[in-house]
C-alpha cells in the first residue's frame, strides 16, 4: 500500500464518517460543522486525483463562503429552537429515501463505470496526459475566467457582496423591531 493509497482511505474514512455524523446531529451547528469537514475531505481527494482548481474552489467557496453563510442563517432563524424541527411537510421523508436511493444507484453506476474506465486505461496514462496538457486546468480555467468574462465575475462578486449587506441590515432591522416590541409589552405590564 502505497502513501498516497493510505491517504485516500484515510480522507474517505472522515468524509464518510463526518457525512453519517451530520444524520445523527440534533444541534444545527454541530451538523454545518460536519458539513465542513466532510467538504475538507473531498478538497484533499481532489488533491489526490490532481484537480487542484477544483480543490482550491472547494475550500474557499464551499468550506469558506457557503459555510459561513449557513452558519449566519441558522443564528439569524435561531433554528435550534424544538419548535422549528417539526415538519410541516408530511411526504418529505418518504420522497427523500426515494431520492436518496436514486442516488444511491447513480453513484454505483458511475462507480462500476469508472472502474471499467480505469481497467481499459491501465498502464497507459496518455489520454490523462492529453488532457492536462500545456497550458494545464488552472491556468487555462484562469485565461478564461479572468479574460473575456472578467466583467460578468465582478459583477456576480458585487452582487453577491450587495446581497449579504442587505440581509445583515435587514436582520438588524429585524431584531430592534422585536426588541422594541418587547419593551412595548413589558412598559404595559407594569
Amino acid at each position: 500500500m502505497t502513501l498516497e493509497q493510505l491517504i485516500f482511505g484515510i480522507t474517505f474514512v472522515v468524509a464518510l464518517g463526518s457525512s453519517f455524523a451530520m444524520l445523527f446531529m440534533r444541534n444545527a451547528v454541530h451538523v454545518a460543522l460536519y458539513l465542513v469537514a466532510a467538504q475538507i475531505a473531498l478538497a484533499l481527494a481532489f488533491l489526490l486525483q490532481g484537480a487542484f482548481f477544483i480543490a482550491a474552489v472547494q475550500i474557499i467557496v464551499y468550506a469558506g463562503a457557503i459555510m459561513v453563510l449557513f452558519l449566519f442563517v441558522i443564528m439569524l432563524l435561531g433554528v435550534d429552537r424544538r419548535d422549528a424541527l417539526i415538519e410541516p411537510l408530511p411526504a418529505q421523508r418518504p420522497l427523500a429515501a426515494l431520492l436518496g436511493a436514486a442516488l444511491v444507484a447513480e453513484i454505483l453506476f458511475v462507480s462500476a463505470k469508472g472502474v471499467e474506465l480505469i481497467q481499459n486505461v491501465g498502464e497507459n496514462t496518455a489520454a490523462l496526459d492529453a488532457i492536462n496538457r500545456d497550458p494545464g486546468n488552472v491556468v487555462a480555467i484562469a485565461r478564461i475566467l479572468f479574460g473575456p468574462y472578467l466583467l460578468p465575475f465582478e459583477v456576480t462578486s458585487i452582487l453577491l457582496v450587495v446581497a449579504i449587506v442587505g440581509v445583515m441590515v435587514l436582520a438588524r432591522r429585524m431584531t430592534t423591531l422585536s426588541e422594541r416590541a418587547g419593551e412595548q409589552t413589558t412598559e404595559e405590564a407594569a
